[in-house]
């Protein structure tokens, strides 16, 4: 089965040959490749791709995040689960640490947060850095992969992946979600990334994307923010969030009202 398009078929090759360009990318070490995988065969993946706008695995919708998403392997058809293992055999994880200079990579067999993700017309994901360890593994996420599947996209339809520098003032690089397109970046507690405004593709079109998520057991000490050890997800906001702003905060404070209010006043709480 030939996953890779012949341009880029010698792996450890392309890594070395690009490494330089992903360490110096801004605002963190990133990169995207176009046409990376075998078109035929993506194709295939594609069309299999699952409709989640039924009854998804996951819903998220809130200010914050409005997307859609499969759980595990269950969604996977024949061909997208000899696609995903394969991005997470050996030989694929050879290339992204001679690309990422990130040793001893583990991939997410349970893909946490991974798999198929789907974003409907109004839907969005506001800039944040993603969750640093990994629940059910205890192991540190480091690098993220994603792989656009929209054929025909516009740029008017939105939906373009957004990394944004530390002191959320500028965004420093937007990347439209093409078909086999590969994005990826090193994953940290201050990489912020999303897509923050409403997409606005024709109803009867959504953003598809596959999402894998890369771990390793420990990270360096210059990547461990005091207060930050573990978290989940740091949602941060631009001038114009305001609406998901109040929302944060909102949460916050249920989070903070669980620490010290018994459960029955709790319950209470939560009818107002």
């Amino acid at each position: 089965m030939e996953f890779i398009n012949n341009k880029y078929r010698n792996l450890a090759e392309i890594g070395n040959e690009y490494a330089k360009e992903y360490s110096s990318a801004k605002p963190f070490p990133n990169i995207y490749f176009d046409d990376f995988f075998n078109e035929d065969f993506l194709n295939k993946v594609l069309d299999e791709f699952p409709d989640m706008s039924g009854k998804p695995d996951l819903k998220f919708d809130n200010p914050n995040e409005k997307k859609l998403a499969s759980k595990g392997e269950a969604r996977f058809g024949e061909n997208t689960k000899l696609f995903m293992h394969f991005l997470n055999s050996q030989p694929f994880l050879e290339f992204l640490s001679a690309l990422t200079g990130i040793e001893k990579l583990i991939p997410d067999p349970y893909f946490e947060g991974a798999g198929c993700h789907q974003i409907q017309p109004g839907g969005l994901l506001k800039v944040h850095a993603d969750f640093n360890k990994n629940r059910f593994l205890g192991l540190d996420r480091r690098l993220n992969v994603l792989i656009y599947l929209n054929k025909d996209w516009e740029e008017s339809y939105g939906g373009h992946f957004e990394l944004w520098d530390k002191n959320m003032e500028n965004c420093e690089k937007k990347i439209l979600p093409l078909f086999n397109r590969m994005a990826m970046f090193s994953t940290t507690s201050d990489s912020y990334h999303g897509h923050p405004n409403p997409l606005t593709c024709p109803p009867d079109r959504n953003r598809k994307s596959l999402a894998l998520y890369y771990y390793t057991n420990g990270r360096p000490k210059e990547e461990i923010e005091e207060g930050l050890e573990e978290h989940r997800t740091i949602f941060k906001y631009r001038k114009e969030d305001e609406e998901a702003q109040k929302f944060a905060k909102k949460q916050s404070t249920k989070e903070l009202i669980k620490d010290f209010i018994p459960p029955i006043l709790l319950k209470a709480f939560k009818k107002n």
